[in-house]
């Protein structure tokens, strides 16, 4: 399995971004694909997940804000950020897993990383 993401950078509040995610190695019927992030202070945490249903699911945290979604003919998962807020600023990593994609110990391989940075 190889995730690779792109899409990160320097916004202000307010401001949005679209992060992607290029996975390849594997039979989408069969993963789950989800986007976690690492931010200041904190451990890495699951913000959304498309399970490998079709159904997809979105933290509380960041519910109204970002958008999770899969287009599985060009093998990308996107996430789209809204409304950005200097609290979101970290490191937003794609990662696989075999059903749930939420929390750490759920997940089978991990993206490299792209770095969101907003400022106020």
């Amino acid at each position: 399995v190889r995730l690779v993401e792109s899409g990160g950078g320097s916004v202000q509040s307010g401001g949005s971004l679209r992060l992607s995610c290029a996975a390849s190695g594997f039979t989408y019927s069969t993963y789950s694909l989800g986007w976690f992030r690492r931010t200041t202070g904190n451990q890495r945490e699951g913000v959304a997940c498309v399970h490998n249903d079709g159904s997809a699911s979105v933290a509380d945290s960041v519910k109204g804000r970002f958008t999770i979604s899969l287009d599985s003919a060009r093998h990308t998962l996107y996430l789209q950020l809204t409304n950005l807020k200097p609290e979101d600023t970290g490191m937003y990593y794609c990662a696989s897993s075999g059903w749930d994609c939420t929390t750490v110990p759920d997940i089978w391989d991990w993206g490299q990383g792209t770095q969101v940075t907003v400022s106020s």
